[in-house]
């Protein structure tokens, strides 16, 4: 998928939020929360657990609405990697990788399967994987999908090192072509140069944090 250019043919911000609020059941947990992410830009969304990490990123994914504030991305930019894996379970990994390419009308299965090594597990219905080679094929879609900006919930905290050392260097490349990655974590997040975004400035008054 191609990035968003300016009036002059220049790569744009692909993904900006603006005095955003998020919350959950309708309670504000977050607030005025501002970034703009540059092509080959990182964040890392930081906190302690239940600050709100999961749902501002559930909310910049479009997967829920914002309180007030708005975010801006080109459509069809965005690839969410949350906790729920989202594999289709009986399907085979290829076919699961034919999926989520299709959702998106492009072709990245070639580069996600060696990204992440899985062409030994292609023909393996994916409700038969192990806990490690499951994510490694959710975090397969990021690549598959060809979208501008990853965002990525925990995406290493069940991956051994050298799963873990994937995702970066996957990263890396995409943010080598001009793509960017927002990250929520609690652990290293392995995104070079990453600017952190410490959510605790943004807790809404009377927030409690639980999750």
């Amino acid at each position: 998928m191609a990035l968003p250019q300016d009036s002059a043919g220049r790569d744009a911000n692909l993904l900006m939020a603006a005095d955003l609020a998020v919350g959950r059941g309708g309670a504000a947990i977050l607030e005025g929360v501002g970034f703009v992410l540059e092509p080959g830009g990182a964040l890392a969304l930081r906190g302690a657990n239940g600050i709100g990490k999961t749902t501002l990123l559930r909310t910049l994914a479009g997967l829920q609405p914002p309180l007030s504030g708005r975010v801006e991305a080109a459509p069809e930019s965005l690839a969410y990697a949350g906790h729920a894996d989202g594999v289709k379970a009986a399907m085979s990994v290829r076919e699961n990788l034919d999926f989520w390419a299709g959702l998106f009308g492009v072709s990245g299965q070639a580069e996600a399967i060696g990204a992440y090594a899985l062409e030994p597990l292609l023909g393996r219905q994916a409700g038969a994987l192990s806990a490690g080679q499951r994510r490694r094929l959710a975090l397969s879609r990021l690549v598959a999908t060809r979208a501008p900006v990853w965002l990525a919930d925990e995406p290493t905290a069940p991956l051994d090192e050298a799963a873990a050392e994937m995702f970066a260097a996957a990263a890396a490349a995409h943010r080598r072509r001009g793509g960017a990655v927002v990250v929520a974590t609690h652990l290293e997040c392995r995104l070079d140069g990453a600017r952190q975004l410490d959510l605790a400035s943004f807790a809404a008054r009377g927030s409690e944090g639980t999750p």
